[in-house]
């Protein structure tokens, strides 16, 4: 028999570093090779030093034999947790039988600076180029001395701004540090085990910075949002075996100067002349007398927090499919994917010469690259070679969203190895997948991963590529349980809601961009746009749906408790901002991007006002709030009528007749039941009269397959699913599509492009269907009721042209499978898996139904099953 715990995890993390939290929760999953594999009790071991945990001594913690089955957001409850504390733990289990396994392997992780005062250095920066609107790159670095043998060596860093920092010739860290936040409320901090970098004796620490989305171009927002020029802020601090300390930190003693690149900027691209190199700059024995002093800068009045977003980081190398030279004598190489991030160059040429790579995501009809959708984005980096041999170049603080590359001004003839692709974004573990027996299905499933990873860049973007990369907060709800089951978001979305909490406004509202970047001030001061609403429905409601979805997918009940009282001001707020709880029409967005169909604001923001509702009420009964759970719940109740005498007349019509307003009166529980059954059926007849199309744009996409599957049309579902003609999923793919469009017109045979003012071909907001092919498609859903996947329900629903799919969904608790196939002769068979320590309720459809080789009892056709593997046959359309 075998039982053991593993991956062990602190926050949702394997060893962080620079805790602030200062009750981490531990998770491990187990492993065993026995069906009905579950916990009966643990125990945990903290300790200060490896040496005490090795000993099994808990001096930080022993939390003694625990009677319990959880293994996931165990709190720590030890003695106090200190700054800089590093900690050690492991986990032991007993499983059903009581019998204990080893101890797992040791796992730890390391608190940050918890205080303010802390923070010994200063921000330090460099004064401004006269006259110059894209500021070159500072590098800033500090030479020391260390006597003696060293036990522990960390930095504690952040910028406003960007930085990568070095340590004796070595690069530190990940992409795009500190990450996209208010600037005006908070700035992230990262930490970084140094020690093995470090000499005995010179050393020196230095950083290149970027002006990010502190001080450069924030989307169509303009530059210096927040300020004129980035600062940086550093500490280093450093234990020696014999106990002794010090640390170097950021002051006016440090030296700065330009270097080589020109200007880097994320909307603007970057410029980087190689002849201006500072070689060997961060490097002990450099000459730095040349170099300036710094600018300090006087404080900072925000916020500094550990990190909480995954890292960006470089995940993938792309290799381009096709080079083609143009009559003009440049290349355009074709990476054969729609991806985010840049190209590395190898070249050689004479000194001076200026290399250029454009970006673009598709093609223009003779072939050239299409940049117009860009508006004033500009995806291209120059490069100007020193002229010393092989050349290599990647850019540092800008990032694209391109399929097609052009070289421009290359010295000789370029070969497919001359660039490669690097895919970036924020680097979050992908859980879940899929694959069919329909290749365009499998196509789409991919197209939506895409998207995903080049729109989740410390903050969930909307489009990579123009001069906007926002994070629009309707785009991130109805996409969230999608993006749930592809990667691990636990992290994300959770440093995502203190954006949307740092930019809720007094009244309770929240904003329709977070971090808010200066858009609030745009829209209300933008008479062109026109669009001075306070609220709009489906993109406030983030505020509410986002903190549902990571309780459902990770069973987080800290990120309900954290933010309830914000969740609670916006209900209040929509409350107070309605008459007889009917929601004015002021939306400014509706159902963003629907197709011919026009879904009146006010029947969609009353809609999400009940959804809110609805939603706290569940998330006051998570929280054993029960009299806010029966407050929400008949406020909900009260709403649904007041939509009812509103919008729906006796035939179950709806006003605005969208399929919206259908699905969305569907999904949110807003009818009786009779009306429900009439809704049903206009909901169908609005599809066919389209020829088996759908018109749903943003907020209606997500949630159009779920109601007609939970309503009983899953025929339809699957129609749509599979639909080839405009408009459709499959549309974009018989046309090319790599990733999900912005719009479902945004290329069109009949009409070419889409207006250029706003034509993304990389949003991910469509591409919710993909919660629809994981829930139904696969079957894999979470039980509310046991959050978390503690409980799955395996429930597929075969139908349309697929006659196969193989599903998996990485839990906290282990990996669940589904994978079924259905014979032309109508025998279905099904294989499931659920991981130890868990369990699932799985409904096989079809009748004669089998299970493990035996048959199953007369009219049972659903089975609560432990861990293990299992196998059912069953024949469908008897």
């Amino acid at each position: 028999m075998q039982w053991q715990a593993i991956d062990g995890r602190t926050e949702y993390m394997i060893n962080p570093l620079g805790l602030d939290e200062t009750a981490p929760r531990f998770f491990w999953k187990l492993q065993s090779d026995e069906r009905h594999a579950s916990q009966s009790a643990y125990r945990i071991l903290v300790a200060s030093s490896l040496e005490a945990l090795a000993r099994d001594e808990g001096d930080m913690w022993d939390s003694g034999e625990v009677a319990s089955d959880r293994t996931t957001h165990v709190i720590y409850e030890g003695k106090p947790l200190q700054s800089e504390g590093r900690y050690h733990w492991k986990v032991r289990s007993w499983n059903r039988e009581a019998i204990a396994s080893d101890w797992s392997e040791a796992f730890f992780w390391t608190m940050g600076l918890l205080h303010r005062d802390e923070w010994k250095g200063s921000w330090i920066g460099a004064k401004a180029q006269p006259n110059v609107a894209l500021q070159p790159s500072p590098y800033v670095r500090k030479p020391f001395r260390t006597n003696g043998a060293i036990s522990r060596a960390t930095v504690y860093a952040t910028a406003l701004g960007l930085y990568e920092l070095h340590i004796n010739g070595r690069r530190i860290g990940d992409l795009f540090a500190p990450g996209f936040t208010d600037y005006d409320k908070r700035v992230q901090t990262q930490a970084y085990d140094v020690t093995p970098w470090l000499n005995e004796g010179a050393n020196v620490v230095g950083a290149v910075l970027g002006d990010g989305w502190y001080a450069g171009t924030v989307g169509f927002l303009g530059n210096h949002v927040y300020g004129e020029r980035p600062f940086f802020l550093l500490q280093l601090n450093i234990e020696y075996e014999d106990g002794s300390r010090e640390s170097v930190e950021t002051d006016a003693g440090w030296r700065t100067a330009r270097g080589p690149i020109v200007y880097s900027d994320m909307i603007k691209g970057e410029t980087y002349d190689a002849r201006l190199e500072l070689t060997g700059w961060n490097q002990p024995g450099y000459d730095d007398s040349g170099w300036e002093r710094p600018d300090v800068r006087a404080g900072y009045n925000g916020l500094l927090t550990a990190s909480i977003e995954p890292p960006v980081r470089v995940t993938q190398e792309m290799k381009p499919i096709s080079i083609r030279k143009t009559e003009k004598g440049t290349y355009i190489y074709d990476m054969g994917q729609n991806m985010v991030g840049w190209t590395e160059l190898r070249v050689r040429g004479a000194r001076g010469t200026q290399v250029t790579l454009s970006h673009a995501e598709m093609l223009n009809p003779d072939g050239s690259l299409y940049l117009d959708n860009l508006r004033v984005a500009v995806q291209q980096e120059h490069y100007i070679l020193k002229g010393e041999g092989e050349e290599r170049y990647e850019p540092h603080f800008t990032f694209h969203g391109f399929r097609y590359v052009e070289l421009i001004g290359y010295p000789g003839e370029p070969g497919l190895d001359t660039i490669v692709g690097k895919v970036v974004h924020s680097d979050t573990r992908p859980t879940g997948s899929l694959r069919t027996s329909d290749s365009m299905v499998n196509q789409l499933i991919s197209n939506i991963s895409w998207g995903q990873r080049g729109n989740f860049l410390s903050v969930p973007t909307d489009c990579p590529q123009r001069d906007e990369r926002l994070g629009w907060t309707g785009d991130a709800q109805i996409f969230a349980r999608t993006a749930s089951y592809n990667m691990d978001v636990s992290r994300f979305f959770t440093k995502y809601m203190w954006d949307m909490i740092d930019c809720q406004q007094p009244s309770g509202a929240f904003t329709d961009v977070a971090p808010d970047a200066g858009w609030i001030r745009h829209k209300m001061w933008n008479t062109r746009l026109n669009w001075f609403a306070p609220d709009n429905a489906g993109w406030g409601d983030a505020g509410v749906v986002i903190p549902w979805t990571l309780y459902l997918m990770y069973g987080d009940t800290r990120i309900l408790e954290t933010h309830y009282e914000a969740m609670v001001r916006w209900v209040a707020y929509l409350r107070t901002n309605s008459k007889g709880l009917i929601r004015p029409d002021y939306a400014n967005y509706g159902d963003w991007l629907s197709i011919e169909a026009d879904t009146p604001n006010e029947v969609l923001a009353t809609a999400y006002f009940a959804y809110s509702a609805k939603l706290l009420s569940r998330i006051a009964g998570a929280l054993g709030r029960r009299d806010d759970e029966e407050t929400y719940a008949s406020l909900h109740q009260a709403i649904a009528h007041a939509f009812r005498r509103a919008f729906v007349s006796e035939d179950g019509r709806i006003h605005g007749e969208t399929q919206t307003v259908y699905v969305l009166a569907l999904q949110f529980e807003l009818l009786t039941e009779g009306l429900r059954e009439l809704a049903i059926g206009h909901l169908a007849d609005n599809i066919a009269a389209r020829g088996g199309r759908l018109s749903t744009g943003f907020l209606g996409v997500g949630y159009l397959l779920p109601a007609l599957t939970d309503n009983g049309r899953l025929d339809v579902a699957y129609g749509l699913l599979t639909q080839e003609e405009f408009p459709s999923w499959m549309y974009s793919i018989k046309h090319g599509a790599t990733t999900i469009w912005e719009r479902w017109d945004g290329w069109t045979e009949h009409g070419g492009f889409q207006t250029p003012s706003m034509n993304s071909f990389n949003h991910y907001s469509l591409g919710s269907v993909g919660e629809w092919m994981y829930r139904y498609m696969g079957g894999i859903e979470a039980d509310p009721s046991a959050p978390g996947f503690r409980r799955a329900i395996i429930k597929p629903r075969p139908g349309g042209r697929i006659t196969s799919v193989e599903a998996s969904y990485e839990s906290l608790y282990g990996t669940y499978e589904s994978a079924w196939t259905l014979e032309a002769d109508g025998v279905f068979k099904l294989r499931v898996t659920v991981p130890a320590n868990a369990s699932a309720i799985v409904h096989v459809p079809g009748s004669g139904i089998v299970a493990d080789g035996r048959p199953a009892e007369a009219g049972e056709s659903s089975f609560e099953l432990g861990s293990g593997a299992y196998a059912f046959e069953s024949r469908l359309g008897e």
